[in-house]
């Protein structure tokens, strides 16, 4: 079993910045593959970057340039800046573990214009 809490959302202005967090706990291993997903009203839940390893990271279209993923053993965060208000979702921490992908409560972010 593995556990994830998200933490750090909250309501910006476009073009600032949050940091978004998540901490791990339970069965999981500094080789699991963790990620950030988002969604928003009406769309469907999309990946906006993962970390592969230490230097393996991929990242959305809409989040290159802008947001950064990182690792310390256990938490995953979430930089972003040059926020927009098409970023405004609900975001979701997510790692597979023995086969079982593990999910989040979400974090609100809210960015107005």
């Amino acid at each position: 079993q593995v556990q994830l809490v998200e933490s750090g959302g909250g309501l910006v202005q476009a073009g600032g910045s949050l940091r978004l967090s998540c901490a791990a706990s339970g069965s999981i291993f500094s080789s699991n593959v963790m990620g950030w997903y988002r969604q928003a009203p009406g769309k469907q839940r999309e990946l906006v970057a993962r970390i592969i390893s230490s230097s393996i990271r991929n990242y959305a279209d809409s989040a290159k340039g802008r947001f950064t993923i990182s690792r310390d053993r256990n938490t995953v965060y979430l930089q972003m800046n040059s926020l927009k208000p098409e970023d405004t979702a609900v975001y979701y921490c997510q790692t597979s573990v023995g086969g079982n992908n593990y999910w989040g409560q979400g974090t609100q972010v809210t960015v107005s214009s």
